[in-house]
Protein backbone atom coordinates (compact mmCIF):
# COMPACT_ATOMS: atom_id res chain seq x y z
CA UNK A 1 0.00 0.00 0.00
CA UNK A 2 1.80 3.57 -1.14
CA UNK A 3 0.73 5.60 1.78
CA UNK A 4 2.05 9.16 -0.73
CA UNK A 5 -0.39 8.12 -3.60
CA UNK A 6 -3.27 7.78 -0.98
CA UNK A 7 -2.37 11.44 1.28
CA UNK A 8 -2.12 12.91 -2.37
CA UNK A 9 -5.34 11.86 -3.22
CA UNK A 10 -7.52 13.98 -0.60
CA UNK A 11 -7.48 17.73 -0.41
CA UNK A 12 -6.31 19.08 3.18
CA UNK A 13 -9.09 20.94 5.08
CA UNK A 14 -6.28 22.50 7.31
CA UNK A 15 -4.44 25.53 5.24
CA UNK A 16 -1.36 24.95 5.80
CA UNK A 17 -0.23 21.21 7.30
CA UNK A 18 2.20 21.80 10.31
CA UNK A 19 3.40 18.25 10.88
CA UNK A 20 4.30 15.67 8.67
CA UNK A 21 1.61 13.02 6.92
CA UNK A 22 1.72 9.77 9.09
CA UNK A 23 -0.48 8.08 7.34
CA UNK A 24 -4.33 7.47 6.06
CA UNK A 25 -7.57 6.70 8.02
CA UNK A 26 -8.20 3.23 7.20
CA UNK A 27 -11.78 2.23 8.89
CA UNK A 28 -13.75 4.28 11.04
CA UNK A 29 -16.13 2.52 13.98
CA UNK A 30 -17.44 4.93 16.27
CA UNK A 31 -14.71 6.52 18.10
CA UNK A 32 -12.46 3.81 16.93
CA UNK A 33 -10.27 4.66 14.20
CA UNK A 34 -7.74 2.64 11.99
CA UNK A 35 -5.10 4.04 10.72
CA UNK A 36 -2.48 3.30 8.18
CA UNK A 37 0.97 4.55 8.46
CA UNK A 38 3.95 4.67 6.71
CA UNK A 39 5.83 4.56 10.18
CA UNK A 40 4.19 3.25 13.85
CA UNK A 41 3.95 6.10 16.38
CA UNK A 42 4.61 4.51 19.70
CA UNK A 43 1.25 3.98 22.21
CA UNK A 44 -0.41 7.09 23.41
CA UNK A 45 1.17 9.94 20.53
CA UNK A 46 -1.66 12.34 19.86
CA UNK A 47 -2.24 12.19 16.07
CA UNK A 48 -5.01 14.39 13.75
CA UNK A 49 -7.01 14.75 10.52
CA UNK A 50 -7.80 18.46 9.63
CA UNK A 51 -11.31 19.03 9.28
CA UNK A 52 -13.40 22.11 8.43
CA UNK A 53 -10.14 24.18 9.17
CA UNK A 54 -10.21 22.30 13.17
CA UNK A 55 -7.88 19.91 14.15
CA UNK A 56 -9.80 16.29 15.26
CA UNK A 57 -7.42 14.35 17.73
CA UNK A 58 -6.89 10.65 18.15
CA UNK A 59 -5.13 9.08 20.79
CA UNK A 60 -3.02 5.65 19.65
CA UNK A 61 -3.99 2.82 22.09
CA UNK A 62 -2.88 0.03 19.81
CA UNK A 63 -0.61 -1.65 17.66
CA UNK A 64 -2.44 -3.89 14.92
CA UNK A 65 0.30 -5.23 12.85
CA UNK A 66 3.69 -3.86 11.45
CA UNK A 67 1.44 -0.87 9.77
CA UNK A 68 -1.71 -0.63 11.31
CA UNK A 69 -2.57 1.49 14.34
CA UNK A 70 -5.74 1.59 16.39
CA UNK A 71 -6.82 5.32 17.71
CA UNK A 72 -9.53 6.55 19.87
CA UNK A 73 -11.15 9.59 18.97
CA UNK A 74 -10.86 12.66 21.16
CA UNK A 75 -13.81 14.19 19.17
CA UNK A 76 -17.27 13.24 17.30
CA UNK A 77 -16.27 11.52 14.33
CA UNK A 78 -19.00 12.74 12.20
CA UNK A 79 -17.61 13.87 8.67
CA UNK A 80 -14.28 11.57 8.86
CA UNK A 81 -13.77 8.94 6.39
CA UNK A 82 -11.69 6.72 5.05
CA UNK A 83 -8.39 7.58 3.37
CA UNK A 84 -8.15 11.21 4.97
CA UNK A 85 -4.72 12.33 5.88
CA UNK A 86 -3.62 11.60 9.52
CA UNK A 87 -0.83 14.24 10.97
CA UNK A 88 1.22 13.15 14.15
CA UNK A 89 1.74 15.91 16.67
CA UNK A 90 5.34 14.81 17.77
CA UNK A 91 4.37 13.80 21.36
CA UNK A 92 1.47 12.75 23.79
CA UNK A 93 -1.74 15.23 24.04
CA UNK A 94 -0.48 18.90 25.65
CA UNK A 95 -2.40 21.42 26.93
CA UNK A 96 -1.65 24.84 27.75
CA UNK A 97 -0.41 25.98 31.16
CA UNK A 98 -0.82 29.06 33.11
CA UNK A 99 -1.51 30.46 36.68
CA UNK A 100 -4.19 32.33 34.63
CA UNK A 101 -6.45 29.39 34.75
CA UNK A 102 -7.58 30.00 38.05
CA UNK A 103 -11.04 30.97 38.35
CA UNK A 104 -11.26 28.75 34.69
CA UNK A 105 -13.85 26.42 33.08
CA UNK A 106 -12.16 24.09 30.38
CA UNK A 107 -11.74 21.02 28.39
CA UNK A 108 -9.57 18.24 28.25
CA UNK A 109 -7.84 20.04 25.53
CA UNK A 110 -7.53 23.56 27.68
CA UNK A 111 -10.07 25.27 25.93
CA UNK A 112 -12.15 27.74 27.43
CA UNK A 113 -15.89 26.20 28.13
CA UNK A 114 -17.11 29.54 29.87
CA UNK A 115 -16.78 31.73 26.96
CA UNK A 116 -13.92 33.37 28.49
CA UNK A 117 -10.47 34.40 26.17
CA UNK A 118 -8.55 30.83 25.49
CA UNK A 119 -5.24 30.72 28.06
CA UNK A 120 -2.42 32.83 26.92
CA UNK A 121 0.24 30.87 27.67
CA UNK A 122 3.25 29.32 25.64
CA UNK A 123 4.07 26.36 28.05
CA UNK A 124 2.62 23.20 27.73
CA UNK A 125 2.45 20.16 29.48
CA UNK A 126 1.81 16.53 28.64
CA UNK A 127 -1.05 14.72 30.37
CA UNK A 128 0.52 11.46 30.03
CA UNK A 129 3.91 11.35 31.59
CA UNK A 130 5.18 9.64 35.05
CA UNK A 131 4.56 10.59 38.65
CA UNK A 132 7.41 12.37 39.99
CA UNK A 133 10.41 10.40 40.74
CA UNK A 134 10.25 8.57 44.15
CA UNK A 135 13.25 10.24 45.66
CA UNK A 136 11.28 13.74 44.91
CA UNK A 137 8.13 12.44 47.09
CA UNK A 138 7.68 14.05 50.69
CA UNK A 139 5.73 11.79 53.30
CA UNK A 140 2.48 12.08 53.63
CA UNK A 141 1.66 11.66 57.99
CA UNK A 142 0.27 15.17 58.45
CA UNK A 143 -3.56 16.06 58.82
CA UNK A 144 -5.17 18.61 56.71
CA UNK A 145 -7.76 20.42 58.98
CA UNK A 146 -10.99 21.05 56.92
CA UNK A 147 -13.10 22.84 60.13
CA UNK A 148 -15.46 20.00 59.05
CA UNK A 149 -16.64 18.29 62.78
CA UNK A 150 -17.60 14.70 61.40
CA UNK A 151 -14.72 14.43 59.15
CA UNK A 152 -11.87 16.02 61.57
CA UNK A 153 -12.79 14.06 63.83
CA UNK A 154 -13.80 10.77 62.74
CA UNK A 155 -12.04 10.38 59.68
CA UNK A 156 -9.34 13.15 59.26
CA UNK A 157 -7.93 13.99 55.61
CA UNK A 158 -4.14 13.14 54.84
CA UNK A 159 -2.47 16.43 53.35
CA UNK A 160 -1.03 14.97 50.32
CA UNK A 161 -3.37 11.90 50.78
CA UNK A 162 -6.03 10.70 49.02
CA UNK A 163 -9.89 10.42 50.31
CA UNK A 164 -12.73 8.62 48.57
CA UNK A 165 -16.57 9.86 49.01
CA UNK A 166 -18.41 7.26 48.56
CA UNK A 167 -22.38 7.93 48.04
CA UNK A 168 -25.42 8.11 45.97
CA UNK A 169 -27.78 10.88 44.56
CA UNK A 170 -29.32 13.42 46.96
CA UNK A 171 -27.10 12.51 50.13
CA UNK A 172 -25.03 15.77 49.98
CA UNK A 173 -21.54 14.49 47.67
CA UNK A 174 -21.72 18.02 45.64
CA UNK A 175 -21.86 20.03 48.45
CA UNK A 176 -19.30 18.34 50.99
CA UNK A 177 -16.87 18.52 47.47
CA UNK A 178 -17.67 22.52 47.46
CA UNK A 179 -17.15 22.76 50.97
CA UNK A 180 -13.62 21.08 50.81
CA UNK A 181 -13.04 23.35 48.35
CA UNK A 182 -14.15 26.64 50.63
CA UNK A 183 -11.93 25.04 52.97
CA UNK A 184 -8.62 24.54 51.51
CA UNK A 185 -9.00 28.08 49.85
CA UNK A 186 -10.11 29.63 53.09
CA UNK A 187 -7.74 27.97 55.81
CA UNK A 188 -4.64 27.00 53.99
CA UNK A 189 -4.75 29.68 50.81
CA UNK A 190 -4.41 26.67 48.69
CA UNK A 191 -6.17 26.41 45.45
CA UNK A 192 -8.53 23.77 43.57
CA UNK A 193 -9.64 21.94 40.47
CA UNK A 194 -12.19 19.98 39.86
CA UNK A 195 -12.22 17.22 37.28
CA UNK A 196 -15.87 16.38 36.12
CA UNK A 197 -15.78 12.62 34.70
CA UNK A 198 -18.96 12.24 33.25
CA UNK A 199 -20.27 15.12 34.13
CA UNK A 200 -24.05 15.87 32.75
CA UNK A 201 -24.16 19.31 31.34
CA UNK A 202 -26.85 20.38 33.74
CA UNK A 203 -25.02 19.46 36.79
CA UNK A 204 -21.79 20.78 35.44
CA UNK A 205 -23.68 24.07 34.68
CA UNK A 206 -25.34 24.34 38.29
CA UNK A 207 -21.80 23.38 39.85
CA UNK A 208 -20.10 26.23 38.10
CA UNK A 209 -22.58 28.67 39.25
CA UNK A 210 -23.15 27.44 42.62
CA UNK A 211 -19.25 27.88 42.75
CA UNK A 212 -19.47 31.13 42.02
CA UNK A 213 -22.15 32.21 43.92
CA UNK A 214 -20.18 30.81 47.17
CA UNK A 215 -17.24 32.93 45.74
CA UNK A 216 -14.43 29.67 45.83
CA UNK A 217 -14.54 29.60 42.00
CA UNK A 218 -11.73 32.32 41.40
CA UNK A 219 -9.48 29.95 43.24
CA UNK A 220 -10.76 27.13 41.15
CA UNK A 221 -10.18 25.59 37.77
CA UNK A 222 -12.67 23.01 36.55
CA UNK A 223 -11.71 21.06 33.60
CA UNK A 224 -15.33 19.09 32.59
CA UNK A 225 -15.89 16.07 30.47
CA UNK A 226 -19.19 15.87 29.37
CA UNK A 227 -21.13 12.98 29.59
CA UNK A 228 -21.89 13.03 25.71
CA UNK A 229 -18.24 13.21 24.50
CA UNK A 230 -15.91 10.23 23.49
CA UNK A 231 -15.17 7.55 25.61
CA UNK A 232 -11.13 8.66 25.28
CA UNK A 233 -12.46 12.10 27.15
CA UNK A 234 -13.68 10.51 29.91
CA UNK A 235 -11.01 8.27 30.01
CA UNK A 236 -8.35 11.38 29.88
CA UNK A 237 -9.84 14.26 31.31
CA UNK A 238 -8.81 12.90 35.00
CA UNK A 239 -5.12 13.42 33.84
CA UNK A 240 -5.69 16.44 32.23
CA UNK A 241 -7.40 17.77 35.36
CA UNK A 242 -4.43 16.49 36.88
CA UNK A 243 -1.64 17.69 35.08
CA UNK A 244 -3.12 21.46 36.04
CA UNK A 245 -3.06 20.45 39.39
CA UNK A 246 0.54 19.55 38.92
CA UNK A 247 1.06 22.85 37.40
CA UNK A 248 -0.33 24.72 39.87
CA UNK A 249 1.29 22.87 42.71
CA UNK A 250 4.27 23.55 41.71
CA UNK A 251 4.32 27.21 40.77
CA UNK A 252 1.33 28.55 42.37
CA UNK A 253 0.01 27.03 45.93
CA UNK A 254 1.48 25.07 48.56
CA UNK A 255 -2.05 23.32 49.11
CA UNK A 256 -4.12 22.11 46.14
CA UNK A 257 -6.86 20.15 46.31
CA UNK A 258 -8.38 17.93 43.61
CA UNK A 259 -10.98 16.45 43.71
CA UNK A 260 -12.95 13.93 41.11
CA UNK A 261 -16.26 13.22 40.43
CA UNK A 262 -16.64 10.31 39.97
CA UNK A 263 -14.15 8.19 39.79
CA UNK A 264 -16.28 5.19 38.85
CA UNK A 265 -16.93 6.95 35.54
CA UNK A 266 -13.10 7.02 34.84
CA UNK A 267 -13.83 3.20 34.86
CA UNK A 268 -16.25 2.64 33.05
CA UNK A 269 -14.88 4.57 30.19
CA UNK A 270 -11.78 2.78 30.62
CA UNK A 271 -13.76 -0.68 30.44
CA UNK A 272 -16.05 1.18 27.01
CA UNK A 273 -12.27 1.10 25.42
CA UNK A 274 -11.17 -2.11 26.41
CA UNK A 275 -14.10 -3.68 24.71
CA UNK A 276 -13.92 -0.87 21.78
CA UNK A 277 -10.12 -2.10 21.10
CA UNK A 278 -10.94 -5.77 20.99
CA UNK A 279 -9.80 -6.56 24.50
CA UNK A 280 -11.26 -9.48 26.34
CA UNK A 281 -13.26 -8.71 29.73
CA UNK A 282 -11.90 -10.04 32.41
CA UNK A 283 -13.40 -9.88 36.40
CA UNK A 284 -17.59 -9.28 36.18
CA UNK A 285 -16.75 -7.78 33.17
CA UNK A 286 -14.77 -4.92 33.45
CA UNK A 287 -11.08 -4.72 31.53
CA UNK A 288 -8.45 -6.96 32.14
CA UNK A 289 -5.85 -3.27 32.69
CA UNK A 290 -8.48 -2.24 35.65
CA UNK A 291 -5.87 -1.88 38.37
CA UNK A 292 -2.95 -0.43 36.27
CA UNK A 293 -5.23 1.93 34.88
CA UNK A 294 -6.44 3.14 38.28
CA UNK A 295 -2.82 3.38 39.31
CA UNK A 296 -1.87 4.97 36.49
CA UNK A 297 -4.25 7.97 37.64
CA UNK A 298 -3.73 7.38 41.83
CA UNK A 299 -0.26 7.43 41.76
CA UNK A 300 -0.11 11.03 39.66
CA UNK A 301 -1.49 12.60 43.14
CA UNK A 302 1.40 13.14 45.02
CA UNK A 303 3.62 15.61 47.09
CA UNK A 304 7.13 17.21 46.51
CA UNK A 305 8.70 19.83 48.35
CA UNK A 306 6.93 22.50 45.95
CA UNK A 307 3.68 21.53 47.75
CA UNK A 308 0.85 18.78 48.07
CA UNK A 309 -1.59 17.60 45.90
CA UNK A 310 -4.76 16.54 48.41
CA UNK A 311 -7.46 14.67 46.19
CA UNK A 312 -11.11 14.16 47.45
CA UNK A 313 -12.80 11.44 44.69
CA UNK A 314 -16.61 10.65 44.92
CA UNK A 315 -16.73 7.39 44.53
CA UNK A 316 -20.16 5.75 43.00
CA UNK A 317 -20.64 1.91 44.74
CA UNK A 318 -22.51 -0.41 42.19
CA UNK A 319 -25.79 -1.97 44.05
CA UNK A 320 -24.12 -0.88 47.23
CA UNK A 321 -21.55 -3.36 46.71
CA UNK A 322 -18.25 -2.16 48.13
CA UNK A 323 -16.43 -5.79 47.18
CA UNK A 324 -16.90 -4.78 43.31
CA UNK A 325 -13.80 -4.71 41.61
CA UNK A 326 -14.08 -1.23 40.17
CA UNK A 327 -14.03 -0.18 44.14
CA UNK A 328 -11.60 -2.69 45.08
CA UNK A 329 -9.19 -0.81 42.81
CA UNK A 330 -10.35 2.51 43.80
CA UNK A 331 -10.14 2.02 47.43
CA UNK A 332 -6.08 0.16 47.44
CA UNK A 333 -5.22 3.51 46.90
CA UNK A 334 -7.27 5.47 49.24
CA UNK A 335 -5.87 6.43 53.02
CA UNK A 336 -9.67 8.15 54.02
CA UNK A 337 -13.04 6.81 53.50
CA UNK A 338 -15.58 8.91 53.66
CA UNK A 339 -18.88 6.77 53.70
CA UNK A 340 -22.32 9.09 52.90
CA UNK A 341 -25.47 7.30 54.47
CA UNK A 342 -28.70 7.52 53.10
CA UNK A 343 -30.06 6.87 56.66
CA UNK A 344 -28.11 10.32 57.71
CA UNK A 345 -29.52 12.06 55.50
CA UNK A 346 -32.82 10.79 55.62
CA UNK A 347 -32.89 11.56 59.25
CA UNK A 348 -31.58 15.32 58.27
CA UNK A 349 -28.29 14.64 59.61
CA UNK A 350 -25.82 16.53 57.23
CA UNK A 351 -23.02 16.33 56.40
CA UNK A 352 -24.93 12.69 56.18
CA UNK A 353 -21.38 10.76 57.29
CA UNK A 354 -21.92 7.49 58.28
CA UNK A 355 -19.56 7.53 61.54
CA UNK A 356 -19.11 4.09 62.26
CA UNK A 357 -18.20 2.71 58.41
CA UNK A 358 -15.90 5.74 57.62
CA UNK A 359 -12.67 5.92 58.70
CA UNK A 360 -8.89 6.79 57.80
CA UNK A 361 -5.19 5.55 58.21
CA UNK A 362 -4.35 8.44 59.94
CA UNK A 363 -6.25 7.93 63.30
CA UNK A 364 -3.84 6.29 65.70
CA UNK A 365 -2.22 8.01 68.61
CA UNK A 366 0.89 7.93 66.74
CA UNK A 367 -0.21 10.66 64.14
CA UNK A 368 -2.92 12.14 66.02
CA UNK A 369 -2.29 11.78 69.61
CA UNK A 370 -3.41 9.96 72.58
CA UNK A 371 -6.45 12.85 73.33
CA UNK A 372 -7.74 13.28 69.65
CA UNK A 373 -7.66 8.94 69.74
CA UNK A 374 -9.24 7.98 72.53
CA UNK A 375 -11.71 10.83 72.25
CA UNK A 376 -12.98 9.16 68.89
CA UNK A 377 -12.84 5.97 70.22
CA UNK A 378 -15.41 6.21 72.70
CA UNK A 379 -17.70 8.63 70.03
CA UNK A 380 -18.17 5.43 67.91
CA UNK A 381 -18.55 3.45 71.26
CA UNK A 382 -21.21 5.39 71.97
CA UNK A 383 -22.85 5.66 68.27
CA UNK A 384 -22.42 2.23 67.73
CA UNK A 385 -24.03 1.03 70.87
CA UNK A 386 -26.98 3.47 69.70
CA UNK A 387 -27.50 1.84 66.47
CA UNK A 388 -27.40 -1.47 68.25
CA UNK A 389 -30.40 -1.05 70.07
CA UNK A 390 -32.34 1.25 67.75
CA UNK A 391 -34.64 -2.03 67.56
CA UNK A 392 -35.40 -2.30 70.66
CA UNK A 393 -36.44 1.35 71.02
CA UNK A 394 -37.94 1.07 67.90
CA UNK A 395 -40.10 -2.42 69.67
CA UNK A 396 -40.55 -1.56 73.16
CA UNK A 397 -39.43 2.27 73.60
CA UNK A 398 -36.39 3.45 75.78
CA UNK A 399 -38.14 2.54 78.78
CA UNK A 400 -36.83 -1.53 78.11
CA UNK A 401 -33.29 -0.19 78.49
CA UNK A 402 -31.04 -0.30 81.32
CA UNK A 403 -29.91 2.97 83.26
CA UNK A 404 -26.96 2.49 81.42
CA UNK A 405 -28.40 2.46 77.91
CA UNK A 406 -30.06 4.63 78.81
CA UNK A 407 -27.37 7.15 79.07
CA UNK A 408 -25.50 5.80 76.38
CA UNK A 409 -28.55 6.42 74.15
CA UNK A 410 -28.84 9.82 74.96
CA UNK A 411 -25.28 10.57 74.44
CA UNK A 412 -25.06 9.35 71.73
CA UNK A 413 -28.23 11.11 69.82
CA UNK A 414 -26.85 14.34 71.14
CA UNK A 415 -23.52 13.68 69.69
CA UNK A 416 -24.91 12.82 66.35
CA UNK A 417 -26.56 16.24 65.93
CA UNK A 418 -23.43 17.99 67.56
CA UNK A 419 -21.67 16.52 64.52
CA UNK A 420 -24.28 18.17 62.09
CA UNK A 421 -22.82 21.69 60.50
CA UNK A 422 -23.79 24.26 58.91
CA UNK A 423 -21.78 25.09 55.35
CA UNK A 424 -20.75 28.01 54.01
CA UNK A 425 -21.56 27.26 50.41
CA UNK A 426 -25.21 26.31 50.84
CA UNK A 427 -25.72 29.36 53.08
CA UNK A 428 -27.92 31.42 51.02
CA UNK A 429 -30.01 28.35 50.82
CA UNK A 430 -30.60 27.45 54.29
CA UNK A 431 -30.30 30.92 55.75
CA UNK A 432 -27.70 29.50 57.93
CA UNK A 433 -24.04 31.01 57.95
CA UNK A 434 -21.56 28.35 57.23
CA UNK A 435 -19.57 27.60 60.08
CA UNK A 436 -15.39 26.13 60.97
CA UNK A 437 -15.01 24.52 63.73
CA UNK A 438 -11.27 24.16 64.84
CA UNK A 439 -10.47 20.35 66.05
CA UNK A 440 -9.82 21.93 69.65
CA UNK A 441 -13.29 23.00 70.54
CA UNK A 442 -14.90 19.58 68.74
CA UNK A 443 -12.84 17.83 71.19
CA UNK A 444 -13.23 19.32 73.85
CA UNK A 445 -17.11 19.97 73.08
CA UNK A 446 -17.29 15.46 72.79
CA UNK A 447 -15.54 15.28 75.88
CA UNK A 448 -18.28 17.35 78.04
CA UNK A 449 -20.97 15.31 76.10
CA UNK A 450 -19.32 12.38 77.32
CA UNK A 451 -18.81 13.28 80.42
CA UNK A 452 -22.62 14.13 81.11
CA UNK A 453 -22.03 17.98 81.11
CA UNK A 454 -24.94 18.70 78.09
CA UNK A 455 -27.22 15.77 79.27
CA UNK A 456 -30.15 18.43 79.62
CA UNK A 457 -29.50 19.91 76.81
CA UNK A 458 -32.59 19.73 74.45
CA UNK A 459 -31.03 18.00 71.15
CA UNK A 460 -32.26 20.35 68.72
CA UNK A 461 -29.67 23.26 70.70
CA UNK A 462 -27.05 20.66 69.58
CA UNK A 463 -28.40 20.54 65.63
CA UNK A 464 -26.61 22.85 63.21
CA UNK A 465 -23.83 24.60 65.25
CA UNK A 466 -20.77 25.20 65.71
CA UNK A 467 -19.01 25.22 69.55
CA UNK A 468 -21.08 24.67 71.78
CA UNK A 469 -20.14 27.55 73.56
CA UNK A 470 -20.83 29.44 70.71
CA UNK A 471 -24.09 30.84 72.35
CA UNK A 472 -24.76 28.87 75.55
Amino acid sequence: MDISDRSSAIPLLCPIPVHPALGVIEEVHGPVIDIFCNRLPPLHQALYVCLDNERYIFEVHRHLDESRVRAIALHRTSGLRRLMPVFDTGGPLQIPVTAACLGRLLDIFGNPLDGGPPLNTQEYRPIVTTPSPLSEAENTSEVLRTGIKVIDLLCPFVRGGKTGLFGGAGVGKTVLIMEFMNAIIRLHHGASVFAGVGERIREGHELWHDMQDSGVMPRTLMVFGQMDESPGVRFRIGLSALTYAEYLRDHVAKEVLFLMDNAFRFVQAGSELSGLLGRMPATVGYQPTLLSEVAELQERISSNHSGSITAVEAVYVPADDMTDPAVGAILAHLDTTVILSRNQAAKGIYPAVDPLASGSRMMDRVTVGERHSRVAQTVREHLARYRELEDIIAMLGLEALSEVDRQTVLRARLLERYLTQPFFVVAEHTGIAGISVPLETTLKDCEDFISGKYDDLPEERCYMRGGMRDGI
